[in-house]
């Protein structure tokens, strides 16, 4: 069974086949909606039961293709299926996701306060559950990503390029050459 957005021709809201409220507009690559008939960047399924390795695996590739919107679905699929001692991780990278993703839209004070709030996040559970680095994601350097980024959105201001900055997942959570 589809769960696909359809546009309600009828000019109410958007429903998918089991008539929940779901938005059948095209997005763009920070998931902004665009106008209907437009094209779009293709939406990420919901709802997809990913191993950790996949997960992490799925979300990097759309960071580094400028895609944090569509990170953060992944890592939302994960906080929502995942155990529930791992929970508050994949919430954070969602988080930290999202605040890229706001930051990228020149959202300077709602990606500060999500990357921060998502960091905050990642640190109360590795200190909670003790591990540096579950399945390879460097949680330490991605707080400390987090933060510079959140510093230079509101010191600078304006948009950044969600590519550029896209975080490494994997090692210290570094982002790729910057210059």
């Amino acid at each position: 069974m589809s769960k696909a957005p359809q546009a309600d021709a009828g000019g109410g809201r958007d429903r998918d086949t089991e008539g929940r409220a779901r938005n059948a507009r095209p997005r763009d690559g920070l998931g902004r909606p665009l106008p209907y008939g437009t094209e779009g960047v293709a939406r990420q399924p919901e709802g997809v039961t990913r191993t950790p390795g996949e997960t992490v695996a799925e979300a990097q590739s759309l960071l580094d293709a400028g895609k944090p919107f569509h990170a953060h679905e992944v890592f939302e699929d994960a906080w929502k299926s995942g155990p529930a001692e791992e929970r508050a991780l994949w919430r954070g990278l969602a988080q930290l996701a999202v605040g890229l993703t706001h930051a990228a839209r020149g959202n300077a004070t709602g990606g500060a306060r999500l990357l921060r709030r998502g960091a905050a996040g990642i640190e109360e559970w590795r200190s909670a559950a003790g591990q540096d680095e579950p399945y390879g994601i460097g949680v330490l350097g991605l707080c400390r990503w987090a933060r510079e980024l959140a510093d230079a959105v509101e010191r600078d201001g304006v948009a950044v390029d969600a590519g550029v900055w896209a975080p490494r997942l994997r090692g210290d959570g570094g982002t790729a050459d910057r210059a």
